[in-house]
């Protein structure tokens, strides 16, 4: 059966939720990754049944993966697919984490998916097509002046050095600050309820899903420096904001 891109994605999550929920609150085993961040069996075999879906339906296209590396096919096409962002959560039984699945061309991701499996809520997003929060169009919110904003940070302890001060800034002028969220703070920065994200030491699989989601709902995403998160020096900093003025505002202070 030939798929669309967005239909396989579709089907991808589906397909995560199947695997993933059998384990969720299971006391898995847990292991630690050369970077010491944890990893379960539910990461590693949701995304091998990601990787055997896109080998089915489109086996010339390169693969990206968290746990599974690169399989690179030559290809301008790519598949950037995180099968739990938020293990950290995932382990401790939190349904904030998500899976993560993104096509990219030419290293610009078109499409992409931010699914939060045990919350039932998946946002979906190609580039000219704009974004949906389970099929209803999703849109960011009006929100200019950074007083008013609500931040959100997944862990503080992602800054490092002059990067602590550099969030600080930012924080201080905020309306309120939560940690916490991973992926899921970025879906609901797209629907509204989120003004503004700023996270450091992130990785590309960590990213590229949420550009056009966070783009087609009206936001900006870029890094620290306001340049595009798909460049190849980009430094893992990324900051995601409802509107320009915002968006502005919080590199200033980034960069004061």
């Amino acid at each position: 059966m030939s798929l669309t891109p967005a239909e396989l994605a579709v089907k991808m999550a589906d397909r995560a939720r199947e695997v993933i929920g059998p384990y969720f609150r299971a006391h898995l085993s847990i292991d630690d990754k050369s970077d010491a961040s944890p990893v379960t069996i539910a990461d590693k075999n949701t995304e091998a049944e990601l990787r055997a879906m896109l080998a089915e339906h489109f086996p010339d296209h390169n693969i990206i993966g968290e746990e599974h590396g690169r399989t690179e096919q030559d290809s301008e096409y790519t598949w950037i697919i995180d099968p739990i962002d938020g293990t950290r959560a995932f382990i401790t039984g939190m349904p904030t984490f998500g899976t993560l699945i993104c096509q990219a061309r030419n290293n610009r991701p078109e499409l992409g998916v931010i699914d939060i499996p045990m919350v039932g809520d998946r946002w979906l997003a190609q580039v000219g097509q704009g974004a949906t929060l389970n099929g209803e169009p999703c849109k960011v919110s009006a929100t200019q002046e950074i007083k008013d904003a609500l931040l959100f940070c997944t862990d503080p302890d992602m800054f490092v050095g002059e990067q602590i001060d550099q969030f600080k800034r930012v924080e201080q002028a905020c309306r309120m600050r939560r940690f916490g969220g991973d992926c899921y703070s970025y879906g609901l920065l797209a629907a509204g309820h989120v003004d503004l994200i700023v996270e450091a030491d992130l990785k590309i699989y960590d990213v590229m899903a949420l550009i056009p989601v966070i783009e087609e709902a009206g936001g900006i995403i870029t890094d620290w420096q306001g340049k595009p998160l798909y460049e190849a020096d980009w430094d893992g900093t990324a900051v995601a904001a409802a509107t320009p003025e915002l968006h502005r505002q919080a590199l200033a202070l980034l960069n004061g």
